[in-house]
């Protein structure tokens, strides 16, 4: 029997773990003064890109020794990049829990053909690190953007290490206290926690990362979209705003109003503080019910971004089915769009509870999760 649907709907349904909700103050009217149809080469644009850089820099706290560049490709672009340009130097690490993770594993043992030790926890876990050689160069996420977990702090990442770490921070930078003194290599893109386009990314390179690029040449040919130096040096002028490839200056515009918003309410500790608040909805939401739990095991390890649910009552039939169920109803009712679990992950749902998502939004989807749960369980 059908049962009554909640009376409000979350103000924003977007949820989508990429792109993401758009600031709550976003309006297109504020790109009006993206210089359209202008070269990024022009002093307008590189003041824009510039712009970009630095505050980012400020804003996320990134040492001023280290590099910091815009890319092409999002944050899977920056990713390769680094892999492509440090790794073959001496035997890596690779660390993978989720999709993502796993990803960067076959391009470094099957493409790139390095030795590398392989390092893999199921969805909802991590590895320990404690059990990991960074006398190696070790390339792990962050934050599981599918798995919904991610690494406490970086206590076990020795200062002293021989190798680089190169961190896929992609759903964690901006919700996250990123230790930069234990990351040599970082990326991410604008599209997660800013809640920005597409297709660019950005990459951060301590003076480690930096003196490894320009001592070190890797055996196989190197596309011109990865390349970070010429003739031993970096070209440091990609990280002061002259962009590889032709940037979307729109998508700057974009980048650059969400910064904006971020400094206004309160930087970083704000943008921490209303990621965690979010999720903590969700995990009290959990606690409070027994047919729907958190897909993270130990809640040390829970991420605070894109928190990744799993149904566990016994009447569930095929968990999958159950799932994908649950979430069409909810965007049927333009209840929340998006939510389903990635493709590669166990059955269940993904909530984003960026920054820009407000905690009124889930704890108005909290209802309507609820009432589709029951709607889905009667309709088996």
């Amino acid at each position: 029997m059908a049962t009554k649907h909640p009376q409000s709907r979350p103000a924003n349904p977007r949820f989508s773990s990429g792109p993401c909700a758009k600031i709550p103050t976003f309006s297109l009217d504020l790109l009006a003064d993206a210089p359209l149809g202008r070269s990024h080469r022009a002093a307008v644009g590189k003041d824009k890109l510039k712009a970009a850089i630095e505050t980012t820099r400020d804003i996320l706290g990134i040492p001023a020794d280290y590099k910091i560049g815009i890319v092409p490709a999002s944050d899977t672009g920056a990713v390769e990049m680094a892999m492509w340009s440090l790794l073959g130097a001496r035997k890596a690490t690779m660390v993978a829990w989720e999709s993502f993770g796993a990803g960067w594993v076959t391009d470094v043992v099957k493409q790139l053909k390095i030795d590398a030790d392989v390092k893999t926890a199921d969805y909802g876990h991590i590895v320990d690190f404690a059990e990991i050689d960074f006398d190696t160069d070790v390339v792990f996420t962050w934050n599981g953007t599918t798995s919904g977990v991610r690494v406490p702090n970086g206590d076990k990442i020795p200062a002293d290490r021989d190798g680089l770490t190169i961190c896929d921070a992609t759903s964690a930078a901006f919700a996250m206290d990123l230790p930069w003194d234990k990351l040599d290599v970082t990326t991410f893109s604008w599209q997660k926690v800013m809640g920005g386009e597409a297709a660019h990314g950005m990459i951060v390179l301590s003076p480690r990362a930096v003196e490894r690029l320009e001592t070190y040449t890797p055996a196989w040919p190197m596309p011109k979209i990865f390349r970070m130096t010429k003739g031993g040096k970096l070209i440091d002028g990609i990280f002061k705003g002259e962009t590889i490839n032709t940037p979307s200056m729109l998508a700057v515009e974009d980048y650059l109003v969400a910064l904006e918003w971020a400094q206004k309410i309160g930087g970083l500790p704000k943008l921490i503080e209303r990621s965690t608040t979010n999720a903590k909805v969700l995990w009290d939401f959990c606690d409070r019910n027994d047919w729907i739990a958190n897909l993270a095991e130990d809640e040390t390890t829970r991420s605070n971004t894109s928190v990744c649910l799993k149904f566990t009552d016994d009447r569930i039939k095929d968990g999958a089915a159950f799932a994908k169920a649950v979430a069409k109803k909810l965007e049927d009712y333009n209840a929340a769009y998006d939510i389903g679990a990635y493709r590669d992950a166990p059955a269940g749902l993904r909530v984003w509870c960026g920054a820009t998502v407000e905690s009124s939004d889930i704890e108005a989807l909290t209802l309507w999760l609820k009432w589709a749960f029951e709607e889905c369980i009667n309709a088996q």
